[in-house]
């Protein structure tokens, strides 16, 4: 049976338009600058870090990689179809994570993910979500993979059953939000079972 390596080193994942770099400390001058694009840090519905929280925001993130529970990322676009002399190829653009890891079940969770909003309408978040994917269940042989948004974001719950998730249901109080909320939350999940299908027609629509 396959298991999920507390040694395995946190890898690059890379894609056509975007690549998912380790996060380290020295990222938090290009995090808030990417979060400074739309000024996400407004955002009621979500966590995203202003210069006064981004180093707390990466030491948690480091500490849980260190626990062996998360496994955080910067996205960088590096979309092949950009001038190399525009400033939006290969500069960070939001991050993501690995998180809730758990090797004895071989589940795990997405989230904690936000994009700059110049990369928000563009193939940064569908490929971001597909190398993920590939290697939760390809690399690290998850049978599950589940995401959680908050109930009143609409766009969120949209964009993850646009990747194939299916909504399962949801949790009360399941967080407090920096302003306080009682965050009601949405789980969805994809599962082993019906990871080739998505894979299908991720690769499909990404290549469309």
């Amino acid at each position: 049976m396959h298991t999920i390596s507390a040694e395995s080193m946190q890898p690059t994942l890379s894609g056509t338009h975007v690549e998912l770099q380790p996060l380290r400390e020295e990222h938090a001058p290009a995090l808030v600058a990417a979060a400074a694009d739309g000024q996400l840090w407004d955002m009621k519905l979500t966590v995203v870090p202003d210069a006064s929280t981004v180093d707390a925001y990466i030491a948690t993130a480091l500490a849980g990689r260190a626990a062996g529970t998360v496994m955080p990322f910067v996205i960088v676009r590096r979309d092949n179809n950009v001038n190399a002399n525009d400033a939006g190829c290969g500069r960070i653009v939001g991050s993501t994570r690995f998180w809730k890891i758990d090797r004895a079940n071989r589940k795990l969770e997405i989230g904690h993910t936000w994009l700059a909003a110049s990369a928000q309408r563009s193939a940064v978040n569908t490929e971001a979500k597909y190398v993920l994917l590939c290697h939760a269940f390809d690399a690290m042989h998850c049978v599950r993979v589940q995401f959680t948004t908050d109930e009143l974001n609409d766009r969120s719950r949209a964009a993850i059953l646009r990747i194939g998730a299916q909504q399962e249901g949801v949790v009360r109080h399941e967080r407090i939000m920096p302003d306080g909320r009682k965050r009601n939350s949405v789980r969805f999940s994809i599962i082993d079972d019906e990871w080739p299908a998505v894979k299908a027609m991720l690769e499909a629509k990404l290549a469309g």
